[in-house]
């Protein structure tokens, strides 16, 4: 089972909670915010790029689109601009200096720069000690990973791609207003 249909199961029983009216309104509210200012204010070059290798490692394409079609990254940088606060984003950035520096050295390279097979394996550990501290009942709030993985599966989700090619959903435009007063014709008749 590659890892797309593994979390085509594990999504199978979360899809709708992934995807709640609320979460959607956030992620589509992000992604419309790039379109309105596409720049990356919180990340730089290098942070951008190391992103978009992990987010595309997360959710690789496959028969459909992977995170790095969906723009995950640019996500990424909306939240880390305009929803995280200081803290956060700093604990943020942190960890992904911090999988430049374990990339480095294990491998002598940035991660950007080490080979999938290099990647895979950083990122199995990444998740290997996320696991760890779930089994000893750690808080895993603050994880770096786990923080990524969120703004991966969220970012990738409420994206046109993900959310139409991957769930298979579609937005049908217009508001149901259960308190709108009707005329005559839209009731089916004359008063």
């Amino acid at each position: 089972m590659d890892r797309r249909e593994a979390l085509r199961v594990l999504g199978a029983a979360t899809a709708v909670p992934l995807v709640s009216r609320d979460l959607l309104a956030l992620g589509r509210d992000a992604h419309a915010r790039w379109r309105a200012r596409p720049e990356f204010r919180a990340l730089d070059a290098d942070q951008q790029a190391l992103v978009t290798t992990l987010t595309d490692l997360i959710i690789p394409e496959t028969d459909t689109p992977g995170a790095k079609a969906a723009r995950v990254d640019q996500f990424v940088d909306v939240m880390l601009a305009d929803w995280y606060d200081v803290d956060d984003r700093q604990r943020f950035l942190d960890g992904l200096a911090d999988v430049d520096a374990r990339s480095t050295a294990a491998t002598g390279k940035p991660f950007t720069d080490a080979t999938p097979a290099q990647q895979t394996a950083l990122l199995t550990t990444l998740d290997d000690e996320l696991a760890r501290q779930r089994e000893a009942h750690q808080s895993t709030s603050k994880s770096f990973f786990r923080t990524l993985k969120w703004l991966t599966l969220v970012g990738y989700y409420t994206s046109q791609i993900g959310f139409e090619q991957e769930l298979h959903e579609h937005i049908i435009p217009g508001m149901f207003d259960p308190c709108r007063l009707l005329d005559a014709a839209a009731r089916g008749g004359e008063d």
